[in-house]
């Protein structure tokens, strides 16, 4: 089965902890996990005969240093821009720095972006006519090839929970956080609120839930002093079409978690799941209010919008 991992939605440790595995693989057991360098920087070492890169029969063998550069961006690719300045204005003079001082003596860089051979080739001449060191970029179709013949690696890092089937329309609710966020709530509204969210104890809902207590009391507890905010929001009948918004995403939500609740765990593991599908980091309002995404997930589990609410 030809499975491909939105690895877009790892973050950065995750993806360097996936790059890792992969290298204990192909290079060996020796390989050392990555640790922060001075530029802020993170490198994954290996010294010996690799086990079998570039391949069994022909495997390097030297000082290797790995780097992984991970994107949120799921069309990303080697040919952008950015990648190929960060390129050359970064990992250059550091792989030169390596090289002079004989630590190196092949390069390879992990990325989720897109690589093309016609852009495999470009980028390693580039690094090449630069600095004489051998190396290679390593692209997220390689990377997904590895996934499908170590599949403990999948195992180990809980990788299907990528392909977890939860899906519903977003933009509704990113745009009612981008507006909530823009909008000042007078406190004359808010003296009005009064808070009915205990349907049914809290205690009771995350014990239905199988939401954590560690999660609620460091996590979800700080979103409270939003929750009349919100409320307050959702009510003012100028904030109507918000409203139904928010109607038909926790309408939209109920039903897919009902539908596929035991494909999660721990109810926080489906907040976390949805937190991503809703951040679009090329959306700067989202991004720059993303607390909210969290906030408002909470406020619908908390007034009982989302997941188990009767006994």
């Amino acid at each position: 089965m030809n499975i491909r991992f939105p690895l877009h939605n790892l973050n950065d440790e995750e993806f360097e902890g996936l790059v890792t595995l992969i290298c204990e693989k192909i290079l060996g057991l020796g390989t050392i996990v990555f640790s922060k360098g001075k530029d802020g920087g993170r490198d994954a070492k290996f010294t010996g005969k690799s086990n079998k890169y570039p391949s069994e029969n022909s495997p390097w063998e030297g000082k290797f240093i790995v780097q992984a550069k991970h994107t949120t961006k799921p069309e990303a690719s080697c040919s952008d821009s950015d990648f190929k300045t960060l390129l050359k204005n970064r990992e250059l003079p550091k792989i030169k720095k390596l090289k002079d001082s004989g630590k190196l003596d092949y390069y390879l860089l992990f990325t989720n972006r897109k690589l093309s051979g016609i852009q495999d080739s470009k980028i390693e001449d580039v690094l090449s006519e630069k600095i004489d060191v051998v190396n290679r970029i390593i692209g997220i179709e390689r990377i997904q090839l590895w996934l499908q013949e170590y599949t403990d690696i999948v195992k180990t890092l809980e990788l299907n929970k990528l392909l977890l089937p939860i899906e519903f329309y977003e933009e509704d609710i990113q745009e009612i956080i981008t507006t909530f966020a823009e909008t000042k709530i007078p406190k004359k509204y808010l003296k009005e609120i009064q808070n009915e969210f205990k349907k049914i104890p809290i205690e009771v809902k995350n014990k239905l839930n199988r939401l954590g207590k560690d999660y609620f009391d460091n996590v979800l507890k700080s979103s409270y002093s939003d929750f009349d905010k919100i409320k307050a929001f959702l009510q003012d009948p100028r904030n109507d079409d918000f409203k139904k918004k928010y109607n038909n995403t926790i309408s939209d939500l109920q039903e897919e978690i009902f539908i596929h609740r035991e494909e999660y765990g721990a109810f926080e593991n489906i907040l976390n799941h949805l937190y991503k599908l809703i951040l679009d980091v090329s959306n700067d309002k989202l991004k720059n209010n993303r607390k909210l995404i969290r906030v408002f997930l909470h406020y619908m589990y908390v007034n009982c919008d989302i997941g188990i609410k009767e006994l």
